[in-house]
């Protein structure tokens, strides 16, 4: 198919059903006929030649084809919105804009909580999505409008609008009661540093910084436990006596909640920081300026 062949408002269709799951709930969202949408989605499916959507318990569900379109479909028509919003300004209190973010899931328990406060109360229509993007990939997907803003320790990624959101360093969380936290507590420099080789340490897999630093230290041998996920870590900790190296800022959570304790090695490069990202492209947009002045009211030192 051309592209001269396509209305535009049939992705504007597609997408509707895409979100809603159902053809007359997105008949609804759309203020048209059931039979208006079918005949639509009959349309773009002969261009498209796929089935776009099969019938599933309670709506519709896309095929493989759709949900690749689905991506490339919904970018176009958030680029479109924000390019026809640049002149009438951002109005949060009406707003229904949806954004975008990369953050690692440490970096969404840090910020997601304080964040979601506050849009709640100002913007209570705006939607956000946590989507992780490979760090190589992330500049590009910022330029293209895949998503808005990169929070995060981003060394690697260049070419972008960036502000420091805070400063951090990894240290060891342990449990309460770990039974060498007292003799650690009690060294400084390269004897805590050589003590940490008697302890044993559970890492996620997709955090790579951390896990820099466990090589580093030659640590690598001493870990017994790596998993997927970020949120286990603390209640792992707390009922062994495995360790884990992590950003301080979310240890400190930790240690306040009770059950854990941390210690400080001088580990090389243990000092990072955090900062927002975003594209040139979007600098002047109304709708991304109102969001980065959100994030750095709530997350920018001093």
């Amino acid at each position: 198919m051309h592209i001269k062949d396509l209305d535009l408002n049939l992705l504007r269709l597609f997408n509707e059903v895409y979100r809603a799951g159902s053809v007359s709930r997105a008949a609804e969202r759309l203020g048209l006929t059931q039979p208006a949408v079918s005949q639509g989605l009959t349309r773009l499916r002969l261009l498209i030649k796929d089935p776009l959507f099969v019938r599933a318990p309670g709506g519709v569900k896309p095929t493989p084809k759709a949900v690749a379109l689905a991506e490339a479909v919904q970018g176009a028509l958030a680029t479109l919105a924000q390019a026809l919003s640049e002149s009438s300004g951002f109005d949060p209190r009406s707003s229904q804009r949806l954004f975008r973010l990369h953050m690692s899931d440490i970096g969404e328990s840090r910020f997601l909580p304080d964040l979601m406060a506050i849009l709640h109360r100002l913007a209570p229509g705006v939607r956000v999505a946590s989507r992780p993007v490979a760090h190589s990939e992330l500049a590009d997907a910022l330029d293209s409008g895949v998503i808005d803003f990169a929070f995060g320790f981003l060394p690697q990624v260049k070419d972008t609008q960036r502000t420091e959101l805070l400063r951090d360093r990894y240290v060891v969380l342990m449990r309460a009661g770990h039974p060498m936290h007292e003799g650690l507590r009690r060294l400084r420099g390269a004897p805590l540093l050589k003590a940490l080789h008697q302890l044993d340490f559970v890492a996620v897999r997709s955090h790579s910084d951390t896990l820099r630093i466990l090589a580093q230290t030659g640590l690598q041998d001493r870990l017994r436990l790596t998993t997927e996920h970020f949120m286990v870590l603390p209640s792992i900790v707390s009922a062994t006596d495995l360790c884990v190296v992590m950003p301080g800022n979310i240890a400190r959570g930790f240690v306040e909640s009770g059950g854990c304790v941390m210690v400080q090695p001088p580990f090389v490069d243990r000092d990072f920081t955090v900062s927002l990202h975003w594209s040139h492209r979007f600098e002047g947009d109304p709708d991304n300026r109102w969001f980065r002045e959100q994030v750095l009211r709530l997350f920018a030192a001093p």
